[in-house]
């Protein structure tokens, strides 16, 4: 592992005497070593925490060369510097060394400065080349943030969420879905650069104006919109701008759930629940998303009085063979039903949760074994169900 003194650097030579003496050259310079005395324990030992590898000429089992080979052409470990130590002085293999991907070629003996010497520039050069990277990689996450902010660049999908017993249709949730090629369109990246970047209200805006317009022209006061709400938004001063859309799309805020997500931590408590009592007081009703996992914990449940808890679908997956999962989610269900809040099972994937989830005296459910996310709205009342 990586010390706050130094890096650390793989030994991969068969002479314990001369891994004995890089090592203690190296730690007294303040790098941290591991060793392999062949090619196999190399390849076994190499991982991310390597930051440079010193790799013998000869090895029992294999040539230094083709132990390069292997680590520059596999995606985990082409990045790790190399420098080869060679006790010969052959021209050939210092051209196949460097041609094949290692950064410098030592001739065996070499007087420890020129090691560290060479060691520093690789080192040096290494990481200018990561955080030009870097860079390049931060500028292209900027340019298709924007992009797909003024291109409005956001497909929505809606999954319906029902009541168990007996079926019929609670709401339906939100679902933005970015249109991009980068690895953004995992939608949990999309959100977490829009939140590192500073455009989260921009992006989750499109989402939701285009939700709204199309939920506008059909729903009928019997239905619920859940849309997913980050503690950022919460917290934030655009309240009345948010109040103002839903106004324009002649939507009330009575058929509004927020979902409070945890993409972002909450900053200031007091604050945080003061923003969601003043939501609440202009008729939004507020749903705490993954209930067993990361922010939403009971404590925050007993703040935030929400209308709606969604059970983590970790804990609602093949709970039908579970007792452990069974015994907490009675303990849900009876805190629900006490306080009236509405108990929904996210991730419903088979027909035995299904059953199992109803026996246990959950209100709703969602996922796919109901119904899986759709493009438009559909207010049918009770999903076809797979046998």
């Amino acid at each position: 592992m990586k010390t706050a003194n130094g890096k650390t650097i793989l030994i991969v030579d068969d002479e314990p005497a001369i891994s004995q003496l890089l090592i203690t050259l190296l730690t007294a310079h303040g790098y941290v070593t591991r060793t392999a005395a062949n090619g196999r324990q190399a390849l076994e030992n190499v991982s991310s925490n390597i930051d440079l590898i010193l790799l013998d000429m000869m090895l029992p089992d294999s040539q230094g060369i083709k132990i390069c080979q292997e680590l520059k052409t596999n995606p985990k470990t082409k990045d790790i510097p190399i420098i080869i130590i060679s006790a010969h002085q052959n021209k050939a293999d210092k051209i196949e060394s460097l041609y094949l991907g290692a950064e410098d070629y030592l001739v065996k003996p070499f007087e420890p400065e020129e090691l560290f010497a060479r060691m520093d520039v690789v080192l040096r050069r290494h990481d200018l080349k990561a955080d030009e990277s870097d860079l390049h990689q931060h500028q292209e996450t900027i340019c298709e943030l924007k992009r797909i902010i003024d291109e409005e660049d956001v497909h929505i999908r809606f999954q319906p969420i029902y009541f168990l017993k007996p079926m019929r249709l609670l709401g339906l949730e939100m679902l933005s879905r970015p249109q991009t090629s980068t690895p953004m369109l995992n939608p949990e990246i999309f959100f977490k650069n829009a939140l590192k970047y500073g455009v989260y209200y921009e992006v989750e805006m499109i989402g939701w104006r285009k939700a709204l317009k199309m939920a506008a022209d059909v729903f009928d006061g019997r239905q619920s919109l859940f849309l997913n709400c980050d503690p950022y938004l919460v917290e934030s001063e655009k309240f009345k701008a948010v109040k103002e859309m839903f106004s324009r799309f002649g939507m009330s805020s009575n058929e509004i759930f927020l979902e409070i997500t945890e993409r972002s931590a909450v900053i200031a408590y007091e604050a945080f629940y003061n923003k969601l009592r003043e939501y609440r007081h202009n008729g939004f009703k507020i749903a705490v998303d993954d209930l067993g996992s990361g922010y939403s914990s009971l404590e925050s449940i007993v703040e935030i009085r929400p209308e709606a808890i969604k059970l983590d679908r970790h804990i609602v997956n093949g709970i039908s063979q579970d007792v452990y999962k069974n015994s907490i989610v009675k303990l849900f269900v009876a805190f629900c039903r006490e306080n009236g809040i509405i108990c929904v099972a996210e991730g419903i994937e088979s027909k035995e949760d299904f059953e199992c989830l109803i026996e246990l005296g959950v209100d709703a459910g969602q996922g796919y074994y109901l119904s899986r996310p759709m493009e438009g709205i559909d207010l049918s009342p009770v999903p076809s169900l797979r046998v």
